[in-house]
């Protein structure tokens, strides 16, 4: 094992506690619903990034580049300040969501460079401006944009002109899980020296204001060492620890508590508040930090003039020793050396050596930004409900609002985050794809991740996985136990273990999410589903979280098919748990018929007119359903009609064999129930290698499907599949319907339509987690198929293609978004010349939320690595592995 690897295991075996320590500070706390108390549930606008520096926080931190303890008691991060912005630089800048032309966007550069999943090594890097920030001209100019401009970005504005600015490099090295070195390298990129004030920042959460009785922790300076200074921090429960802090820098403290008087105008009880070192720093006033030395909140001062070209460096040390007479020095150098080279040594296990020099610098920090978007997530929902002590009670609608049915539940945990800015907040089918590259790198982490978001803490009583912070209720595709599933898989593969406990515990809580799914989203129990946005925001002409009027409903091709996915998922971990259980066997059964009953209302439903599949068209449709007229299909060619090809599995002859009762209850109910099995590809259809298939899609509509998806004139582009058509470009879809038009066409980039959230659009991007079921959809198809089924890829060109081959293609095309292309330029980075071919930016790669349907472009969050970080899995050796089962 890699020393790396070594490390894991001593932290899985609870010898040495590695992880206890790492990236899971925030980098936005402020504008979320956790820290939300107004009567209107406008969370943006109660606590927007202008407050944040002086009001203190409940439920968590934020900071630049930071880390802290797994329960987030004691916080380190960087602060920074060029000498002319109004305020310190502590946490990231961004507009709301009513703010941006296209919701809310963080409006900084930064970049996860390296990680690993003990985070013995991390390192990240921040671009600072010389000169004041815009943040008026940002926010003015964006809203001054509507939906159908581009967003006005930090680089629009010119601030980085002839490099004037910082590159702000900070790695973190641990030497033991509770001695960590930090360096902060600060380079000059522009032709002037400059001044540049640096203050790596330590704090405690703020526990003790919200009338719990908590004792209060503390920080103090120490006597000075001959070149370092040193501060101790005491808290109940995680004792002592101390920073050292290289070069004798001035020390400000302060307590990370809420400024009243210029918020409220209310006097303070002390005056020494969270914002006095910035108003110490900036506006000169002395008397805002304490003299004596002591307080809640502290920040080593480093006054560093750099010359053009050059780079200045800091260290310190976060250790648990209190007693270090030499803390920087050569074994500081050391340290950081080897855990440089070890991370190497564990990341070239996934990383073919025939890769390109750019392919691995993509998959290393696809890798890392994983990695950095763990946080620790606070949340308890009956307490949050009762407002926070010491201010005016809620309002008494508040009770009845958001999350309120959720009085269960209780976070305390480091999750998986979609964008630690944007979406600071998990999201349970973001976090169900997060799970399959943390499982290559980082098993027990993925296991821990589906583990919580099915315990009784997280899952409702009635068995709903809650769904994201702004809106528990709301309803996810259930792609758990298909994650489930694979990161089962992949541990097996790639470590040799096969966690049968793991497996087996997720499966017993997932019982009751689908017969929550069951009971509760197929309204009219017909087996057809509906009733959510199911995570496709706004594909769809309708708001489909939204009631419908008059009675009305949409049976939803997506819904009804994630449901028989559902089924096959579950199906699967059946039939793997039946190797050590045979009570298991009786289950299996049970979902081969719930899939039978699913996809017989999939193909079958009502009358030709008004089916969920279309003959003539050869796809899936919605079904518009208003009393007292004929059903409507809603002919949109989009993703929805696609999700019936991840419902597929495949069963070895071998595990019909080995279980005898599943054999035969299943031909059982094919021969006694024969129009059930009409119109699906079943048990008794042998394919090659011995294996048999269950699949919503016989042949010849898997061969009508993917003619549509792989039609470069539809949804097929050079960077992926589209969520949508470009059919719909001259042949929008409209309809009328309770008085009002409704209409949706071909949107390649940022959405136009406000009708689900700001910045989210699934009207023709291209989106890694629906790709990559694809390609792992086509892969089963092909492992039953095998060489003889061949399609024409693209669509027209004449050229034959097995799935294997097309899905290969598939992966190909969406490594290229983020690879340098002939010219040296990224499709990711579309037009903007800095990203594209300055040497201090084209290696560094940003993991956006969706990609332009058309070019490639990054859209929407820049930093969502969760589920974009798939990528790292499309990476020779990993994407030669088929990380699915055959049963």
């Amino acid at each position: 094992m890699t020393e790396e690897e070594v490390r894991l295991k001593r932290d899985r075996d609870r010898v040495e506690y590695w992880k206890r320590w790492g990236p899971y500070l925030s980098e936005r706390q402020w504008g979320t619903v956790r820290e939300d108390y107004s009567p209107n549930g406008e969370a943006w606008d109660y606590f927007p990034h202008d407050i944040a520096r002086s009001r203190a926080y409940r439920w968590g931190e934020d900071g630049i580049a930071g880390i802290s303890d797994n329960h987030q008691r004691l916080c380190f991060s960087l602060s920074l300040w060029n000498g002319a912005d109004a305020i310190l630089k502590e946490r990231l800048f961004g507009l709301t969501g009513s703010q941006g032309n296209h919701g809310e966007d963080v409006k900084e550069y930064y970049f996860y460079l390296d990680n690993t999943p003990t985070h013995s090594y991390m390192k990240y890097l921040y671009k600072y401006p010389h000169v004041a920030f815009p943040y008026d001209d940002l926010v003015a100019e964006n809203r001054r944009r509507d939906r159908q401009n581009q967003e006005y970005e930090l680089l629009d504005t010119g601030i980085f002109a002839e490099n004037r600015y910082f590159d702000v490099a900070i790695e973190y090295a641990k030497r033991s899980p509770e001695d960590i070195l930090i360096q902060i390298s600060a380079s000059n990129r522009g032709s002037e020296a400059k001044v540049l004030h640096l203050l790596p920042t330590l704090w405690f959460r703020n526990t003790w204001s919200w009338g719990k009785n908590v004792e209060k922790p503390s920080l103090k300076a120490l006597q000075d060492g001959a070149e370092w200074r040193c501060i101790e921090a005491k808290e109940q429960n995680l004792g002592s620890r101390w920073l050292y802090c290289a070069k004798n820098p001035e020390l400000l403290f302060v307590e990370n508590e809420t400024n009243l008087q210029r918020l409220f105008g209310v006097p303070n009880p002390s005056p020494y508040v969270k914002d006095g070192i910035n108003n110490y720093v900036v506006n000169g006033q002395k008397e805002a930090v304490n003299p004596v030395g002591i307080g809640t909140k502290v920040a080593a001062r480093y006054q560093v003039l750099i010359p053009p070209g050059q780079t200045q460096i800091i260290q310190l040390r976060l250790s648990n020793k209190a007693d270090l007479t030499e803390p920087f020095g050569r074994e500081f150098e050391q340290i950081f050396a080897s855990r440089i080279q070890e991370a190497n040594d564990f990341y070239d296990r996934f990383c073919s050596p025939e890769l390109s020099p750019d392919k691995r610098n993509i998959q290393r920090q696809a890798f890392a930004g994983m990695l950095w978007n763990k946080q620790f997530y606070h949340y308890v929902v009956t307490e949050w409900l009762e407002g926070a002590p010491g201010q005016s009670p809620p309002p008494a609608q508040r009770q009845e609002g958001r999350n309120s049915r959720w009085q269960h539940f209780y976070s305390d945990d480091v999750l998986s985050m979609p964008d630690k800015w944007e979406y600071p907040w998990f999201a349970a089918w973001d976090l169900a794809f997060h799970t399959l590259p943390f499982a290559a790198i980082d098993p027990d982490y993925a296991k821990h991740q589906l583990h919580r978001l099915t315990r009784e803490w997280y899952m409702h009583p009635n068995g709903q996985l809650p769904a994201y912070e702004w809106s528990f209720d709301d309803v996810n595709p259930p792609v758990h136990a298909w994650a489930a599933m694979q990161v089962y898989q992949i541990e097996r593969q790639l470590y040799g273990r096969s966690d049968i406990k793991f497996l087996e515990r997720v499966f017993q809580k997932l019982l009751l999410n689908f017969t929550w799914w069951v009971n509760r989203q197929d309204l009219k129990g017909k087996n057809v589903f509906e009733g959510g946005f199911l995570g496709l925001d706004n594909i769809s002409i309708f708001d489909r979280s939204k009631p419908f009027p008059g009675g009305s409903y949409i049976q939803q091709s997506d819904g009804t098919a994630w449901m028989a996915m559902y089924s096959l998922n579950m199906l699967e971990i059946a039939l793997e748990l039946t190797q050590y259980n045979p009570v298991y066997e009786d289950i299996a059964s049970k979902f081969f018929e719930h899939f039978i009953y699913i996809a017989d209302a999939m193909n079958s439903l009502g009358c030709a007119s008004t089916e969920l599949w279309d003959d003539i068209d050869g796809f899936y449709y919605d079904v518009l359903n208003i009393p007292g007229r004929e059903p409507i299909r809603l002919k949109v060619h989009s993703l929805v009609g696609i999700v019936a090809l991840f419902a597929i599995a495949t069963i070895s002859h071998e595990t019909l064999h080995r279980l005898p009762e599943f054999k035969r209850r299943a031909t059982w109910f094919l021969e006694n129930r024969p129009g059930l099995a009409m119109n699906i590809a079943y048990l008794e259809a042998t394919g090659t290698e011995g294996i048999s298939i269950l699949s919503l899609l016989p042949l010849d509509r898997l061969r009508r499907i993917l003619q549509r998806l792989l039609d470069e004139n539809e949804f097929l582009s050079p960077w992926g599949i589209r969520s949508l058509s470009r059919y719909h470009t001259e042949h929008p879809f409209s309809l009328s319907f309770d008085g009002q038009d409704y209409c949706l066409d071909y949107e390649p980039a940022e959405s136009t339509t406000g009708l689900f959230g700001g910045n989210s659009n699934w009207r023709g991007p291209i989106w890694f987690p629906i790709n990559y079921l694809i390609i792992e959809a086509l892969q089963k198809f092909d492992s039953y198929l095998g060489d003889d089924f061949k399609v024409e890829c693209p669509t027209g060109s004449g050229q034959m293609m097995t799935l294997k081959q097309v899905a290969v293609e598939l992966g190909n095309r969406l490594r290229r978004i983020f690879q340098q292309d002939s010219a040296g330029k990224r499709p990711v980075y579309g037009r903007t010349a800095q990203l594209q071919s300055d040497r201090y930016w084209r290696d560094l790669i940003l993991f956006y939320e969706y990609f332009h349907g058309d070019n490639g472009a990054g859209l929407g969050a820049s930093h969502q690595t969760g589920w974009t970080g798939l990528v790292a899995m499309l990476m020779p050796p990993l994407s030669d592995r088929n990380f699915f089962t055959e049963n």
